[in-house]
């Protein structure tokens, strides 16, 4: 179904990005798995927050320690990482335990910067909803009297960034996701309409959270899509 929806707006003039927060994986193996998907994409069509550290990372011109999935790294390719003087986080539920959180906590005593590739509070985990990054992050902000810059969803440079090569101004923009703060919310206050679907990380009353409300509530992609469709365009 959502393929079916998905295809009738590649039959539109609609440009369509996928846009993400995960750090699970490189916008490489992302791209392949939507392909198995039956997903015709490419990859200029998705942004993700790890594209976004590693410009971050690039302008300050850091060696960061990288507390990110292992399968994240081949977006870092190329990136000095020996002797850090930076710290990007990611999910990386691997290296969230005191050894590493307090290695981490002495280089930001130090004075390095603290890159967040985003500060979701929780995601979906085949199992159940799981502990995101932004905990661990807001503990390293507390512990060390810093804060974090955030690079990814609900940033608004994120969602500006993404737009960048569409052509489109944020008002001409519709943002379809799970998340009521990080994917509506972030996308709303750019300008975008945000559609909120009760899916994945969805949870009853998340539309309630936000101020202003989404601008619509559906239960699904391709519900959303077809609001699109008949009402949007």
């Amino acid at each position: 179904m959502e393929y079916n929806q998905f295809y009738m707006l590649r039959g539109t003039s609609v440009m369509v990005r996928f846009v993400t927060n995960t750090t699970k994986e490189s916008k490489q193996d992302l791209l392949e798995r939507l392909k198995k998907l039956e997903f015709d994409i490419s990859e200029d069509e998705i942004f993700t927050s790890l594209t976004a550290a590693r410009s971050l990372v690039e302008q300050k011109q850091v060696r960061p320690m990288l507390l990110v999935d292992e399968r994240a790294l081949p977006d870092f390719k190329g990136i000095q990482t020996s002797d850090p003087n930076a710290v990007v986080i990611g999910l990386a539920p691997e290296h969230f335990h005191y050894q590493i959180l307090n290695q981490a906590f002495r280089l930001l005593l130090d004075g390095a910067p603290l890159i967040a590739i985003h500060k979701a509070r929780y995601y979906k985990r085949k199992d159940g909803l799981a502990l995101g990054p932004g905990p661990f992050v807001t503990a390293l902000e507390y512990a060390t009297d810093t804060k974090a810059t955030v690079v990814g969803k609900p940033e608004k440079t994120f969602f500006l960034e993404a737009l960048r090569g569409t052509g489109c101004e944020p008002e001409e923009a519709v943002m379809i996701g799970d998340d009521c703060r990080d994917d509506v919310g972030g996308a709303q206050d750019v300008g975008m309409l945000g559609i909120l679907v009760k899916t994945g990380k969805y949870r009853a009353a998340d539309e309630e959270k936000i101020n202003p409300p989404p601008y619509l509530t559906c239960e699904s992609f391709p519900h959303a899509v077809d609001h699109i469709l008949q009402h949007l365009l």
